[in-house]
């Protein structure tokens, strides 16, 4: 069972609820789309595993690409974030352990039948209260590094 999908931040989520101790998504992301900001979680570990298509990951300041069939483990306390560069959507599980995550996705989402959803998850507006709200869902967002 699932329940209905959301637009986060440009990626189309649906959330599965588990009896284990993680939080499991199926998320959609359309072809260019930005992942979110380069953060750290202190307490989840998290997984990804793409279904379809392809995604570049930065983890601690390297970047890797992962196809369909392909999978990645990001460890607590490493900066990662994740982005579709190709022309082509791109599907994929990700999981975080221990449950908990999945309070962001609620937060955040925009009901997918809702008119405008995945602009409206991207609005300057959301995009800073994901900013100022971070820490209370474990995630970490260093300031840029200055040049």
């Amino acid at each position: 069972m699932k329940k209905s999908a959301k637009w986060v931040l440009g990626h189309k989520v649906s959330l599965h609820p588990t009896s284990g101790n993680y939080d499991l998504v199926f998320c959609e992301t359309p072809p260019g789309a930005q992942g979110p900001p380069p953060h750290i979680h202190s307490n989840y570990e998290e997984s990804f595993l793409i279904v379809e298509g392809q995604m570049e990951f930065m983890v601690d300041g390297t970047i890797i690409t992962r196809s369909a069939g392909e999978s990645i483990d990001v460890p607590a306390g490493t900066l990662h974030t994740f982005n579709n560069k190709t022309d082509k959507a791109c599907s994929w599980i990700n999981i975080h352990s221990p449950k908990g995550f999945a309070q962001f996705f609620e937060t955040f989402g925009v009901p997918e039948n809702e008119e405008h959803a995945i602009k409206k998850s991207v609005q300057p507006e959301v995009i800073q209260k994901v900013l100022q709200t971070a820490a209370n869902f474990d995630m970490l967002i260093p300031a840029p590094a200055k040049e």
